[in-house]
């Protein structure tokens, strides 16, 4: 959608982007200044496979201070992104015949990662009566004993969802029972929680819980909470013969990580979060806009994100309809007539294994919002 979102503005047509999946904030000045100082001091030359060793130290230190979790810099590979952690991970992990557990809706990457690694993706499907989250009786339902990996995210991309202490414990429980499986528990978007718009409360991650977290992999980064996405900068932390699974891979595909970003990053870490939680407050802001605007758009169901910066409404009310020679059978036809007709880009739910969605990011100003939504409003008017 993106590169269809490019090619109409290159033919001087004025597209409002509400597909975004990355923050529209610059990153901070301070973090700028230490990437710059970095180039001045000489970081240019080859740095370790699994990163800088004070860079590890300063992610255990906002692992214990954030999250209350204890790693020691040994059990941190800081890697070019999330996306490289996740596939680090993955062929570290998974072997032909094994089975992976995503729940639905998913973050697209997960599941084709999964298949490069010849491993059989089992697929959940969330709905949104439970808020698109996994319960107890739908994992245990999963279980098999190929299974090997499960993989999630909270806050969760697309739906925003955000798992609640109590609902990562039960979850825990069902791992208990099954000890050859491990969890991926992807946490990119962790400050971005409605509920903690001002640091105030720390995010509950499923590696809390003793019982399981030495088969807990966390997968984080500086792209949403820090505005980096440029930068690509992921990091895991994981019991210490995954993570030197993960070093020997990454030290075969890509080598050690972008040494000016990861000198910045720990300027990133060490330093006041005050940036982020501002970033954060605008995001809020911007989801209870968003919902008064869906008011108007009756038609669409939404579960309200508690994170991230993603609405995902269900639009099969619309599947059926049409407005000239344009039909809707799908929600990727209904993308498409957004993008062509009303020229608001969006991005179809199939693509997140949720075929009767569309996925809209409020990741942009308050100004584009509304006129994107003034345009949807009319685009789907013309449906009949």
């Amino acid at each position: 959608m993106a590169k269809l979102g490019r090619e109409l503005r290159a033919q001087g047509i004025n597209i409002v982007d509400l597909s975004l999946g990355e923050p529209d904030f610059n990153t901070p000045e301070h973090i700028k200044d230490a990437a710059k100082k970095a180039i001045d001091d000489n970081y240019s030359h080859y740095t370790p496979v699994a990163g800088y060793l004070d860079l590890r130290e300063a992610i255990c230190k906002k692992l214990k201070r954030d999250n209350g979790l204890d790693y020691t810099p040994q059990q941190i590979v800081v890697s070019t992104g999330a996306k490289q952690c996740i596939a680090n991970t993955m062929f570290s992990i998974l072997d032909d015949g094994d089975e992976i557990i995503i729940p639905t809706p998913y973050w697209v990457s997960y599941s084709e990662i999964a298949r490069m690694t010849r491993a059989n993706v089992v697929f959940v499907n969330t709905t949104s009566e439970t808020g698109f989250k996994l319960t107890p009786a739908q994992l245990e339902g999963a279980m098999t004993a190929k299974t090997k990996l499960f993989i999630f995210s909270s806050p969760c991309n697309p739906t925003g969802a955000v798992y609640s202490k109590d609902e990562l414990e039960a979850l825990a429980k069902v791992f208990e029972k099954h000890p050859d499986v491990f969890i991926i528990s992807d946490e990119i978007y962790e400050y971005i929680n409605f509920s903690n718009v001002d640091g105030s409360k720390k995010q509950e991650s499923i590696a809390q819980f003793d019982s399981i977290k030495d088969r807990v992999i966390v997968i984080n980064g500086l792209s949403k909470g820090f505005a980096m996405t440029g930068w690509r900068l992921g990091y895991t932390a994981s019991n210490l013969e995954v993570a030197k699974a993960c070093e020997k891979i990454q030290g075969q595909m890509t080598s050690g990580t972008n040494s000016i970003t990861q000198r910045a990053a720990i300027t990133a870490l060490d330093s006041s979060l005050a940036p982020t939680y501002e970033m954060v407050k605008e995001f809020s802001r911007r989801r209870d806009r968003v919902k008064e605007l869906l008011k108007e758009l009756p038609e669409l169901k939404c579960a309200e994100p508690d994170g991230a910066f993603y609405i995902f409404p269900e639009v099969k009310s619309y599947f059926g309809k049409k407005s000239g020679d344009t039909v809707i059978n799908n929600a990727g036809d209904l993308s498409m007539y957004l993008l062509n007709v009303a020229h608001v880009s969006t991005v179809a739910g199939d693509a997140f294994g949720a075929p009767d969605y569309i996925r809209i990011s409020f990741a942009n100003s308050m100004e584009n919002i509304e006129e994107g939504f003034k345009r949807i409003k009319s685009g789907l008017g013309n449906l009949s």
